[in-house]
């Protein structure tokens, strides 16, 4: 329960509401308060003495307590609402804000479901607790005070017998108090999973029917879901022994009063206006008494939520600009790598070791190598997605660990392999680098991904909304807006990870024509499959094993008879064998009809 003493810091933003709700509070508890001592009046003084005006100023004076609590109960509770939905809505904006802001080392070892669980169900907790929750456990304070200085002050025996029962209730509720927010972490912890898993299936559902595999997949969602059924049935097992038990006590605590105050009263010790006044504050006591378990299972709850959103906003991004980060009037692109290694975290086998290469700005850098060599691990240093950890990595002569972050990734341009569209219209996603550009700007870079051709086809044209993940197009058209996307912020530095692997062969030829126009006066980094991507690049790199095994140009590295060697008669010498007999076969016809 201590994990609640940090939602001090959220509160501060609303401690003037968050105080006038407490006052409020009070004057609501004051009022309930007030109510058993008048009619201690009324049968002590009106009935007994048969006192007609005492009645009638009783009846308009809680008539008034009536008003004044319709009043401060709306206050109070549209307070609470206010307090609890704008800390909502603030956490669940600081939450997302920090996501976005952390390195990718912590989204490659945190699940999606788990950060929506996170933002949603555990942020809902926290609201709950704090908007109605807090309050009625403060009520709860404030009516046992309240009725506790009362019954001392009516009658000091009485009122000890009354409490009697409350001993074992404290002691009860607070050992349930303790094991509460462990429950409920775990419930939480489920909900992720099962979210996870959701989103996973939703997502791969393409795969899953391709294999006829729903039947597994049903199972490991029931899985999942009954981890987090027995989890919810943990928490109202222990919840079911509690209530019973506070219900029971406040009986015992009922029967107490009337036991011993009947005999009070027989001996003349107390009047009966003031038994019926002890027992209304029992009355009183007893309905948040009864529902403490509720309240300290709301606690719990929020406890547990407060845990898990905070176990995000408490980690820090490892990659951050510095104080004085470095921020270029213009990037020139040249990109040189020293020495520069890269383990990530949890393997052991480092993914980079030993490369150095530099990139003169405009030059045409070919990555080759096979899956898993570490050709995206070096592309995704550049814009530090990742740090290395041995080296360093530089743009125009500057580490780009000194620049500004937002600047330096202003400057790249970046056309991954798995090319992620977002769910609105073509346009916007082109656009999403460069929100202001002009119509003009993004038909230019669609022309030039060879992309405005099938755009211009669909019922909408730019502004056709995509599906989610751009699913309703082709992988190929998808892998075509990503290029216009890099292309229109026009980046000093543009990173191709295998950017054409989607499109055929003749797609392929026609945007690197394109590319060929643009990409002059800028440094490129192409990754291919294909030798034909980066045949005509400045310097090739051939990656194996995070290691350069070789490096120059195609028909350098053709003389080493190495492993680029190896790729390219697998490739393309059976192509180029076709393509030389085919000219063989057409000189021949021209000397025969000659």
């Amino acid at each position: 329960m201590k994990s609640l003493l940090k939602l001090k810091v959220l509160i501060g933003k609303y401690k003037w509401h968050f105080l006038g709700a407490i006052i409020t509070l009070a004057g609501l508890t004051a009022t309930q308060l007030v109510v058993p001592n008048i009619i201690q009046e009324v049968i002590d003084e009106g009935i007994i003495n048969k006192n007609a005006d005492i009645l009638i100023k009783a009846a308009l004076l809680i008539l008034g307590i009536g008003v004044a609590r319709a009043v401060l109960g709306f206050v109070q509770r549209y307070l609470s609402e206010y307090i609890s939905m704008n800390i909502a809505y603030d956490l669940r904006n600081k939450l997302f804000d920090h996501i976005q802001r952390m390195s990718f080392t912590f989204h490659d070892h945190t699940q999606t479901g788990q950060l929506m669980s996170r933002c949603t169900e555990d942020v809902r907790s926290m609201q709950f607790f704090i908007g109605t929750g807090s309050i009625e456990l403060l009520q709860v304070i404030f009516i046992l005070v309240g009725t506790t200085v009362l019954m001392l002050s009516a009658n000091v025996q009485l009122a000890l017998i009354a409490f009697i029962p409350m001993i074992p209730l404290v002691i009860i509720t607070t050992d349930f108090g303790g094991r509460i927010s462990k429950l409920f972490y775990a419930i939480d912890k489920s909900l992720g999973d099962l979210s996870s898993r959701l989103q996973e299936n939703v997502t791969g559902v393409q795969v899953v029917r391709a294999f006829s595999r729903e039947s597994h997949e049903i199972d490991r969602f029931k899985e999942k879901n009954r981890e987090l059924w027995q989890a919810r049935v943990t928490v109202v097992n222990e919840w079911s022994k509690i209530m019973p038990t506070t219900n029971f006590l406040v009986v015992i605590s009922t029967i107490l009063i009337l036991f011993f105050g009947g005999k009070m009263v027989m001996n003349g010790e107390l009047t009966i206006g003031q038994i019926v006044a002890f027992n209304s504050y029992v009355l009183i006591l007893s309905m948040p008494i009864q529902h403490i378990a509720w309240y300290v299972n709301s606690a719990g709850e929020a406890s547990a939520g407060t845990i898990r959103v905070f176990e995000i906003l408490d980690e820090e991004p490892e990659i951050i600009s510095k104080k004085s980060a470095f921020i270029p009037k213009k990037v020139k692109g040249q990109v040189e790598f020293k020495d520069v290694s890269f383990t990530y975290k949890g393997e052991k086998r480092p993914s980079l070791s030993g490369i150095n290469f530099k990139a003169e700005p405009g030059q045409t850098i070919g990555l080759i190598g096979a899956t898993g060599s570490g050709k995206t691990t070096l592309i995704n240093m550049i814009p530090r997605f990742y740090d290395v950890d041995k080296g360093q990595v530089l743009v125009d002569d500057v580490d780009v660990r000194d620049y500004d972050l937002i600047e330096l990734r202003r400057n790249i341009g970046l056309v991954l392999q798995t090319s992620l569209l977002f769910s609105s219209s073509i346009r916007e996603n082109i656009a999403f680098g460069k929100p202001d550009a002009s119509n003009e700007e993004i038909i230019k870079a669609a022309k030039a991904a060879q992309a405005h051709e099938f755009i211009s086809l669909l019922p909408e044209g730019y502004d056709t909304v995509v599906g989610e993940r751009g699913i309703t197009l082709s992988g190929g058209q998808r892998q075509r807006v990503a290029i216009a996307r890099a292309l229109l912020v026009n980046p000093s530095i543009l990173i191709m990870d295998d950017s054409t692997s989607s499109v055929d062969t003749e797609t392929e030829h026609q945007i690197q024509q394109g590319l060929n126009e643009l990409i002059e006066d800028r440094t490129t980094i192409i990754i291919a499959q294909r030798l034909s991507s980066v045949r005509e690049a400045d310097l090739i790199l051939v990656i194996d094993d995070g290691e350069i095994k070789e490096r120059g140009s195609h028909k350098e590295l053709l003389k080493m008879n190495g492993l680029y060697k190896e790729i390219y008669d697998l490739q393309l010498l059976q192509q180029e064998n076709f393509d030389e007999d085919l000219k063989s076969i057409g000189n021949t016809k021209e000397v025969n009809n000659g």
